[in-house]
């Protein structure tokens, strides 16, 4: 229960086994939101076209640990639209309403230009990071629109800098969230009238796994040396991240709708 007696309000967050995704999940219920925690958690079996290991169990199982009956761990990949639905269902059954979605699952390819880049890399990142979202977006908004107060309810998808800007050897990436942008804004085209909202989240140069994974096709020596990419001059941290995630995620952040919230630090300003 929030502060003033009424029922705390329930999130899902998807790609929530480390990174942006974790921070979130572990903001909102810092915040007193019930959480469902989702992940792939395919680890080192992920697709074989990815040169780096997703997220496991155990780093999903971290992420819920210690929040008792406020958080629940999901294993489902985003790719899979019948295994969200029955995961929004079953949230459903647990608390009785869904109130808002963050899309934050996600991987980086790339390393070439367009024209040497293999289809298999763009399918993967096609289905991944476009198609996820779209699945989270089909699965979780008309339960929203059906729940006790549509318009507390929000939409949030993890787009990128990469969605405003071009980036060098990383056309497909460029590509997936341009088109995550467009899949925001349509979206909240299509809520107009029901209060309810959706935003676009866009980070900039941020300490992940996939940051580090973006260094190594850049041949680079680290992550840290993507910061000065950014106005700060410095990389951002998962949880400032995740502080810009729950604002949109609360009443406030209505005024965010249809937009892009540009996170990046002043990326290739």
């Amino acid at each position: 229960m929030t502060a003033d007696g009424a029922a705390s309000p329930v999130g899902l967050v998807t790609g929530a086994a480390r990174g942006i995704g974790a921070a979130t999940a572990g903001r909102l219920l810092d915040d007193g939101w019930r959480v469902v925690a989702v992940d792939s958690c395919a680890g080192d079996r992920g697709d074989e076209v990815l040169p780096y290991a997703l997220a496991t169990r155990e780093d999903l199982d971290a992420v819920v640990s210690g929040h008792g009956d406020a958080a629940v761990a999901a294993v489902v990949d985003v790719r899979d639209r019948d295994a969200l639905q029955q995961v929004v269902q079953d949230t459903l059954g647990r608390w009785g309403r869904l109130d808002a979605a963050v899309a934050a699952a996600g991987v980086i390819l790339g390393g070439t230009p367009l024209w040497e880049t293999p289809e298999p890399e763009l399918d993967l990142l096609w289905e991944v990071d476009l198609r996820g979202v779209w699945n989270t977006a089909a699965v979780t908004v008309p339960a929203m629109l059906a729940g006790p107060d549509p318009s507390r309810c929000r939409f949030v998808a993890v787009a990128s800098a990469a969605g405003t800007h071009g980036l060098f050897h990383l056309a497909g990436y460029n590509v997936v969230k341009h088109a995550v942008v467009g899949l925001v804004k349509g979206l909240a085209a299509d809520l107009v009238g029901t209060g309810m909202t959706a935003v676009a989240v866009s980070p900039g140069s941020t300490r992940t796994e996939m940051l580090t994974a973006t260094a190594g096709l850049y041949g680079l020596d680290g992550p840290g040396d993507l910061a000065d990419a950014q106005l700060i001059r410095r990389l951002i941290e998962p949880g400032e991240l995740a502080a810009a995630v729950a604002f949109c995620c609360s009443p406030e952040g209505a005024v965010l709708n249809g937009s892009v919230l540009h996170a990046d630090g002043g990326f290739g300003r």
